[in-house]
């Protein structure tokens, strides 16, 4: 692959905006193929590195002189909200390099939800089947970071976000679409760019390529089918073929897990994996952590956290596939969300308590009291203060599960911070 990147980035003025985990990857690996080109990065925030080829932004102006560059190698947590890219510069990213260059198949999987664990359900059952598979992408290992060990028989399995997808011109060979809700809204204009960006995933593929999607969804107001070249398969559990995930592991419950499973066979099953080798995959999966991951009873209360759960579709179907469900720990950072629907969601609920975190937490205990909420509603300032409530309030037998609907990062550095800090 270093080979065909190559002559992209030859004679270039190349800025890696943004310098986290994917921008230092995406410096190894342009240092790999250049090891005395001339850098620029820029970050927010202050970067230590020692490198004579290197010139460094730092500060709340880091973006401005992103014309002065030809190509412009974006990390994907930057928000391009009123930016003017003019022509002549390319912004790009690793996923679109991953998908233009590297010599092997791709199976690429985004949603709003359910993608980390489709994406971990599809490697699982290509690793029972013998393949050679690597699992990179959104799920926390940047596309280029071990990219001279992939090789034509390599199936790479690829976790796709929004930010990931925004500025990518191809798609894999296999795009799973597990379904669209309203997410990211701080990151972009408007609901419709955030579809747009997702959409990526199959906007570019051809004949020969297969596009799975949510059939219980659809994609009215998403995606034309009509004039799509390559096999389009609809997913759906109101179909007999569903049965056969249903209680198949205690770390796949719920009506979103059977379609997370479905998902993932499909895509299995067009790389070649044998039907009896996804179902033994099925079978051993160990869960993720921050999934509706149980990991401890203490007085009698069992504790879930479920970190992961952003958005208010989320955090129901957890609610739903855990079935017992007393206190729920819930709030975080406020990006524009509509939660009226949630409200009347968490109302008509068996859920008794309702502990609010801060800044979405206060907001919607605060006007469901208003209303006239008959649930016990708790204001915390802080998770001490959450799960100390939560093991006064919460009946014994019964869960207390943190399951946000907001993003973490008005107080931890990300979903995984905070799901730490409860357990």
């Amino acid at each position: 692959m270093y080979q065909s990147a190559a002559s992209m980035f030859k004679n270039k003025k190349v800025l890696i905006l943004g310098f986290g985990r994917e921008g230092m990857s995406t410096y190894r690996f342009l240092r790999n193929m250049y090891p005395d080109m001339h850098l620029t990065i820029a970050d927010k925030n202050e970067i230590k590195l020692d490198d004579k080829n290197v010139t460094l932004i730092c500060g709340d102006s880091y973006m401005d002189s992103l014309n002065d560059f030809d190509i412009v190698m974006k990390s994907p947590g930057i928000a391009f909200l009123d930016v003017d890219i003019k022509d002549g510069t390319l912004v790009t990213c690793q996923t679109d390099l991953f998908l233009k260059f590297a010599p092997c198949r791709k199976v690429g999987i985004t949603g709003s939800k359910g993608k980390t664990t489709t994406s971990t359900l599809i490697y699982d059952m290509l690793k029972e089947g013998g393949f050679d598979a690597r699992l990179i992408g959104n799920i926390g290992v940047p596309v280029l970071e071990d990219i001279n060990t992939v090789a034509p028989e390599t199936i790479a399995v690829i976790e796709m976000s929004s930010h990931q997808l925004e500025f990518t011109s191809r798609s894999p060979h296999i795009a799973v679409l597990t379904n669209i809700y309203p997410e990211h809204l701080d990151h972009y204009d408007s609901f419709e760019c955030y579809v747009g960006a997702k959409l990526n995933i199959v906007r570019n593929q051809g004949k020969g390529d297969t596009f799975i999607y949510n059939a219980d969804q659809g994609l009215d107001g998403f995606f034309d089918l009509s004039e799509y070249p390559g096999e389009a398969v609809g997913v759906s559990v109101n179909t007999p073929d569903a049965e056969k995930y249903r209680d198949i592991n205690p770390h796949l419950l719920g009506e979103h897990n059977i379609q997370n499973c479905m998902f993932a066979a499909e895509a299995a099953r067009r790389c070649g994996v044998s039907d009896e080798d996804i179902m033994r995959a099925l079978k051993d999966y160990e869960g993720i952590e921050h999934r509706m991951e149980f990991f401890a009873t203490v007085k009698g209360i069992k504790f879930v956290n479920d970190c992961i759960a952003t958005i208010p579709h989320s955090v129901m179907c957890a609610v739903e596939a855990l079935g017992d469900v007393d206190t729920l720990i819930f709030g975080g950072m406020d990006r524009g969300l509509d939660y009226s629907a949630f409200e009347k969601a968490l109302e008509k609920s068996n859920i008794r308590n309702l502990v609010c975190l801060p800044d979405t937490g206060h907001t919607i205990g605060m006007h469901m009291a208003q209303n006239g909420s008959e649930k016990k509603i708790i204001i915390a300032e802080d998770m001490e203060g959450a799960v100390r409530v939560a093991l006064s309030v919460t009946r014994p037998g019964c869960t207390c599960l943190l399951s946000p609907a907001a993003s973490s990062y008005n107080k931890y550095k990300n979903f995984e911070e905070k799901g730490g800090h409860f357990k």
